[in-house]
C-alpha cells in the first residue's frame, strides 16, 4: 500500500496524493452481489432538503459485505481483492468450498489464493473471525460485533483496529482506535487484523471537483452566514463569531454531547481522549 503523487502540470494536480491501488486485482465487481444506490440529494420523501451539502456524484453501486461470517468452519479462498466505491478498506471475494461466493472487508496483508475460516477452534490467522472467547490477548482486531450475531459495527474503515486487552466474567476488554476502553461480550465475534488501505488518511484529492464526484457539495462556515441563519453569523469585516456551535446551538469543541444516562455506559472502562 502506497500513495502516488502528480508532477504539478495543472493546478489540480499540484497537491494531490492518492493511492496507488497496487493491491486491487480487478476492476470488474461480482454480479451477483451488487444492488442499486439511489442517490437522495439529502432529500427526503417530501422533496425537503434535511441534510446539506450533498448532491451529485458518480453513480454506484453496493456491494453487499458479509459482516457477520457466519458460514462456520467453511474454508473460503481469496479470489479478488477490489475497490469499494462505498467505503475507504478495499473488500475481498471469497469463494467457499461449497461453491458460495461473499465479500469480506479485506486486512491489510490479505493476499489471492490465501484460505480464511470463521468459526470456533479455529487458528488466530490473518483473516479469520473468531469469538472473542478464543483470541489471544494483545491480538490487533477489526471487524468487530457490538452483540453476538448482530453483525460487526466498530473498526471498519480504512486502517482501523482495536486490541484485545483482556477478559473478565463474560466480557473481554478492547481498547478502541479512539482510545477508549470498554467491554463487549466474549460470544461476539471479530476478524484478526488491521483493517486495510491504511494510507487513506494520507490522501489529498488536490482540487474541489474531485469531492464532488463523491457527492459532497460546497461547506460553508458558520461565521460567514448572518445572523438569521447561524448563531455564529453576523457581525462586523471578518468577525471571529464568538464560542463556537452547530447551527442550532449546540457548543462545539471541548462540550460533551453524549447522554449521561446512556445504557451503553456501563460497558465504558475508560472513555476515549480528548
Amino acid at each position: 500500500m502506497a500513495l502516488k503523487k502528480f508532477k504539478p502540470t495543472t493546478p489540480g494536480q499540484r497537491f494531490r496524493s492518492i493511492s496507488t491501488f497496487e493491491e486491487i486485482t480487478t476492476s470488474t465487481p461480482e454480479k451477483s452481489l451488487l444492488a442499486p444506490v439511489r442517490k437522495s440529494g439529502g432529500r427526503n420523501n417530501q422533496g425537503k432538503m434535511t441534510m446539506r451539502y450533498i448532491g451529485g456524484g458518480h453513480k454506484k453501486q453496493y456491494r453487499i459485505i458479509d459482516f457477520k461470517r457466519e458460514k462456520e468452519n467453511i474454508p473460503a479462498v481469496v479470489k479478488t481483492i477490489e475497490y469499494d466505491p462505498n467505503r475507504t478498506a478495499r473488500i475481498a471475494l471469497l469463494v467457499y468450498a461449497d461453491g458460495e461466493k461473499r465479500y469480506m472487508l479485506a486486512p491489510q496483508g490479505l493476499q489471492v489464493g490465501q484460505q480464511v475460516l470463521s468459526g470456533k477452534g479455529i487458528a488466530p490467522e490473518l483473516g479469520n473471525t473468531l469469538y472473542l472467547s478464543e483470541i489471544p490477548f494483545g491480538t490487533l482486531i477489526y471487524n468487530i460485533e457490538l452483540r453476538p450475531g448482530q453483525g460487526a459495527k466498530m473498526a471498519r474503515s480504512a486502517g482501523a483496529y482495536a486490541q484485545l486487552m483482556s477478559r473478565e466474567d463474560k466480557y473481554a476488554i478492547i481498547k478502541l482506535p479512539s482510545g477508549e476502553t470498554r467491554k463487549i461480550l466474549q460470544a461476539c465475534k471479530a476478524t484478526v487484523g488491521v483493517a486495510s488501505n491504511t494510507d487513506h488518511s494520507l490522501e489529498s484529492s488536490g482540487k474541489a471537483g474531485r469531492s464532488r464526484w463523491l457527492g459532497r457539495r460546497p461547506r460553508n462556515r458558520g461565521v460567514v452566514m448572518n445572523p438569521v441563519d447561524h448563531p455564529m453569523g453576523g457581525g462586523e469585516g471578518r468577525a471571529s463569531g464568538g464560542h463556537p456551535r452547530s447551527r442550532k446551538g449546540m457548543p462545539a469543541k471541548g462540550y460533551k454531547t453524549r447522554r449521561p444516562k446512556n445504557r451503553s455506559n456501563q460497558f465504558i472502562i475508560e472513555r476515549r481522549k480528548k
